[in-house]
């Protein structure tokens, strides 16, 4: 009996399980809602509630309907999609108590009508997790009348956009913004996210963009860049549309700006020109970057010649940073197309400006000596301007099916003059007066650049199997004629002692370099790619700098051999490597490394000395990325390179613009070798509208090359020259969080963010080491709310806090407290009437160095009456810097010096401006053959 009992109640528990493993179904049909038509391919998902990640995928069957099987039991969300219509979503659970969910029939609805009456059981897809690419859907934002790219990235979690138009996103810089894949104007993102408008956009893409060798091979080489590309709806590419912008204000500040742009097919046109006083000055061209306009550099690539020297000796390069006060004249012509079937295209741009910037600044600098301090009051006067044109191009053909060439081409021509002008005083600790200075530069540049690029593409049959070249010409003059003149005076108890500099300086330097990399890959396995490389880079350069005195008659014609120098540089690179690439299933590895061999001459054709070295630079690298779902990705990775000491720190060139710090070179320098890791990791959750961005980095440097400093606490001057440091490990790190959540309730967009980032750093001061520690934590609440045709705002305020430590001389830490907030706000009003404003507050705290507070308040105000039914025409009346609090400020430390920087600003100003935004746009282009 007891067994025949066990036997009945071992069955029940049995029967109880398979009931409740059984498999469950759900059943549906999507339908359109107004003219009931049955939507065949509806993408239908089935979501885990609890995460937001996928469970299962199909797509309805030619008469609307699906059936997804195998679900076991809990709670799920079903989402249903279609292109042009409204997603439909809605919860439900499956338990024992029912194996067959029937949805019935599904309606969709289509995006025209649900515009007027919104039916849908959740929220859209805002944001999608594609590998390394997130992915933004307007249509799950507010898009304004005639708002602009800007206005909308604006809205996208874990992006600030500053009022000069820069993008930051996931606490990153974005410097570049592509135009459905394509270059748009170059390298000033603002004329893309000024110029374009909102309601042409169909998706926005935030990605690490590769070069275009690793795009092609799909192994990564190390060049990444934070990039956006604004995908353009195809009703939105036939027609033309622009803005006409004119303002004048008080104090003789003045705006002008026109944008216009013709869309046809698969060509763009675009034209803008801009001129004004208020800062928008549109020229962010990054001409400094490419060979000879930055200062000298080495790496696998090589050496440059720098243009100008550390030497103060500056070309002004057009750049403009809120110092200064701007007057700017800026245009340019943009034209793109794809023909024969997509498998040519041309991209050109060419661009025309000028800049002019005059200002001043104060510096307080306070340097620690380990037996006192040494304080400097330096002002400066600055008038800089510049002219440049630059024209570029770049045609892509696709041979055939696998092979494919893509040229490209740059030249620039530029102009600038410099007239600066330096007073500065040094005392000791007892206020004791040790030096003081007069110095007027004054130089005139022309500067020719030339860049030339090749990429060949071949794809074979073998699945996998590419090769690739990559050739690269690139050539760049500067000539530059200016005059130095200096009064330096040094005090001391046995008097006062002058030396005085009144020269003409000459400087001819020419850079050219060829490159070349060839990349093969081949696929071991369905899962495993080996890629290696083979580089051949020729790079000459040729320096020659003359620096002469006045002569008894007047003429600057005695040539002062001491600062005087004529140099050759000619090198010869050989580069190799092998990278393995492993991707499967959601899980992507990529290791290996690369090798190159320098070999580098240099000659001193004045003292008739050759100089030779030879050495090898190694490059680690690995990465790991594992995709969760769609909607969830991480990402880890290494990279190491070997860092040669540079041409100034081994045989530095002697310059006299400086003579309070005098720069030796030490031959004995051996290289440092740099680590880093980074990690990020990103989740967006559709249902809850809720997004985690997380992303760091650490790194360290082995043998570091760092600056021995010797200064003389009589005079204030100072000798530095490299050493390596064997037992010490400099290292940095960064961190970042961003978590960003919508209220339903509200429907208020909240985010918190956290950061921080540091160093620990080594010098020598007067023979004692160093260690300078340098730290920032900052925190940060956001709330946001955009309600359609009624209001919108942004908020977001945190605490700072800054730690700057230095073992040597400690008479100085710099350690505060600071506060960062900003609002932004706009309210419709009745008869077409809005009202802006926009407030910028920072404040920083007392330091036991510097015993006062900073504190200002940016705050800006606007009324726009709005004319015409599609509200295209704005009259405009702003007021800029309210509260006339405008005080350009900046603290910063390094190694054992704190300095304190005030400078001049654009200040308050009342301005009157009419804005004309015209738009004409067509249906989807006819197809071009």
């Amino acid at each position: 009996m007891i067994t025949r009992l066990l036997s009945l109640c071992l069955l029940m528990l049995i029967s109880s399980y398979l009931k409740a493993q059984t498999p469950h179904t759900i059943k549906g049909k999507t339908i359109d809602t107004a003219s009931t038509t049955l939507l065949y391919k509806s993408s239908i998902s089935v979501l885990n509630a609890k995460d937001s990640t996928l469970v299962k995928f199909t797509r309805s069957a030619e008469n609307g309907t699906f059936t997804i099987g195998g679900l076991k039991n809990g709670k799920f969300i079903l989402l249903v999609t279609y292109p042009k219509y409204a997603d439909f979503v809605e919860a439900f659970t499956l338990d024992s108590t029912r194996e067959v969910k029937d949805f019935k029939n599904i309606n969709l609805t289509g995006m025209a009508k649900i515009l007027a009456d919104v039916i849908i059981k959740g929220n859209r897809n805002a944001i999608k997790i594609k590998g390394d690419t997130t992915e933004f859907d307007p249509k799950a934002y507010n898009i304004e009348a005639n708002a602009k790219v800007e206005d909308l990235i604006k809205q996208f979690p874990g992006f600030q956009v500053d009022k000069d138009g820069k993008i930051t996103a996931q606490g990153k810089s974005v410097p570049k913004v592509l135009v459905d894949g394509e270059e748009f104007f170059g390298d000033d993102p603002t004329l893309v996210t000024k110029n374009l408008r909102a309601d042409m956009v169909e998706s926005v893409q935030l990605y690490d963009k590769a070069s275009d060798q690793a795009s092609f091979t799909g192994v990564d080489d190390g060049e990444k860049t934070k990039t956006l590309n604004i995908k353009l709806k195809e009703d939105k590419k036939n027609g033309y549309f622009g803005k006409l912008q004119g303002g004048i204000a008080t104090d003789k500040f003045y705006t002008g700006q026109g944008m216009f742009n013709k869309f046809w097919g698969k060509k763009k046109f675009s034209a803008y020109g801009i001129f004004g006083n208020t800062g928008t000055v549109g020229l962010g061209w990054d001409d400094r970057d490419k060979y000879g306009g930055t200062n000298m550099q080495d790496s696998d690539q090589g050496y440059t010649f720098s243009s100008v020297g550390n030497d103060d000796f500056d070309n002004y390069d057009g750049q403009y940073n809120g110092e200064g006060i701007p007057v700017a004249r800026t245009g340019g012509i943009h034209f793109d197309s794809k023909w024969n079937k997509d498998k040519e295209s041309l991209n050109t741009n060419y661009k025309i400006g000028s800049i002019r910037v005059t200002g001043e600044k104060n510096t307080i600098n306070q340097n620690n000596l380990s037996n006192g301090v040494i304080n400097t009051i330096a002002n400066q006067y600055n008038s800089n301007d510049m002219f440049r044109q630059k024209l570029d191009f770049t045609y892509e053909v696709k041979l055939d099916t696998t092979f494919t060439l893509k040229v490209s081409v740059d030249g620039t021509l530029k102009e600038s003059n410099t007239d600066n002008k330096f007073n500065t005083v040094t005392r000791d600790g007892n206020n004791d007066l040790l030096n003081s200075t007069d110095r007027t530069l004054q130089n005139n540049v022309d500067e020719q650049v030339f860049n030339m690029s090749a990429l060949l593409s071949k794809r074979f049959k073998k699945k996998g199997r590419t090769l690739s070249l990559s050739l690269i010409e690139s050539l760049n003059k500067t000539n530059s004629d200016g005059f130095l003149n200096s009064d330096n005076k040094f005090y001391s108890a046995a008097g006062t002692r002058d030396s005085l500099i009144n020269q003409n300086k000459v400087n001819n330097i020419t850079n050219s370099a060829f490159r070349s990399n060839l990349v093969y890959t081949e696929p071991l396995s369905k899962a495993l790619t080996l890629v290696v490389n083979y580089g051949l880079n020729v790079m000459n350069g040729k320096s020659d700098r003359k620096s002469f005195n006045q002569s008894a008659s007047g003429n600057y014609d005695i040539l002062d051999t001491q600062f005087s120098n004529d140099y050759e540089l000619d090198q010869l690179i050989n580069q190799g490597g092998a990278i393995f690439n492993y991707k499967k299933g959601k899980s992507v590895i990529n290791f290996g490394s690369k090798l190159s061999g320098v070999n580098f001459k240099q000659a001193d054709l004045y003292n008739n000395v050759t100089y030779n070295r030879n050495f090898i630079n190694y490059m680690p690298q690995a990465s790991f990325q594992y995709r969760f779902s769609q909607q969830k990705s991480f990402r880890l990775s290494y990279n190491g390179n070997t860092n040669q000491p540079t041409l100034e720190q081994i045989q530095p060139i002697r310059v006299n613009t400086d003579p309070l710090n005098i720069v030796l070179g030490n031959p004995d320098l051996k290289p440092s070798f740099r680590s880093n890791f980074a990690a990020s990791y990103n989740s967006y959750k559709i249902i809850s509208d809720q997004s985690i961005w997380l992303n760091g980095s650490y790194g360290f440097v082995n043998n570091p090359i760092v600056s021995d400093v010797i200064t003389d606490a009589t005079t204030g001057k100072s000798t530095i020259r490299s050493v390596n440091i064997a037992d010490k490990t400099p290292t940095n790190f960064y961190l970042y969080a961003n978590m960003s959540k919508k209220l339903k309730l509200a429907a208020l967009n909240i985010g918190l963010s956290v950061g921080a980032n540091g160093s620990s750093s080594y010098n020598y001061i007067n023979n004692e080491l160093n260690n300078t520690k340098n730290y920032s934590y900052q925190t940060g609440v956001s709330l946001s709310k955009y309600e359609d045709k009624k209001y919108n705002f942004y908020l977001r305020f945190g605490p700072t806090y800054n730690i700057s430590r230095a073992s040597v001389g400690n008479f100085g830490i710099s350690d505060g407290w600071g506060t960062n907030g900003y609002f932004y706000g706009n309210v419709k009003l009745p008869a077409k009437l809005e009202i802006g404003t926009d407030v910028q507050y920072e404040f920083r705290g007392k330091t036991q160095r510097f015993n006062e507070t900073f504190e200002r308040v940016l705050w800006n105000a606007s009324i726009i009456k709005k004319f015409f039914k599609a509200e295209n025409l704005k009259l405009l009346l702003s007021v800029n810097d309210i509260l006339n609090q405008n005080v350009g400020f900046d603290r910063s430390a390094s190694n054992s010096n704190i300095s304190q920087t005030s400078y001049t600003t654009i200040k308050r100003y009342f301005m009157f401006s009419v804005i004309w935004d015209f738009t004409k746009m067509g249906g989807t282009a006819k197809t071009q053959k």
